[in-house]
């Protein structure tokens, strides 16, 4: 792991976004990253209709998800908002 790129321990689920939102810093920046539901649905293998289960898979999967937020951070493979989105 990159040690210049670190993750909070923070996780929210953001229902107009369909997606997870988790915190990256690099160097002082903020950087948002988002996984959205429909990735998270398809490693679970099943619909994930309440926010306790969201999280709870997007949990199991954190150090995934920030190996792969860490790699498209470094590739600078941001969006139009300068943010990091999988899924």
């Amino acid at each position: 792991m990159n040690q210049d790129i670190l993750f909070a321990d923070i996780q929210f689920w953001n229902s107009e976004r369909q997606a997870v939102g988790f915190p990256a810093q690099q160097g002082g920046a903020l950087i948002h990253c988002w996984v959205t539901r429909a990735w998270l649905e398809g490693q679970a293998g099943r619909c994930l209709d309440e926010e306790s289960e969201i999280l709870s898979v997007f949990s199991s999967l954190r150090f995934d998800l920030e190996d792969l937020a860490e790699a498209a951070i470094e590739d600078e493979s941001f969006d139009a908002q300068g943010e990091i989105v999988l899924g």
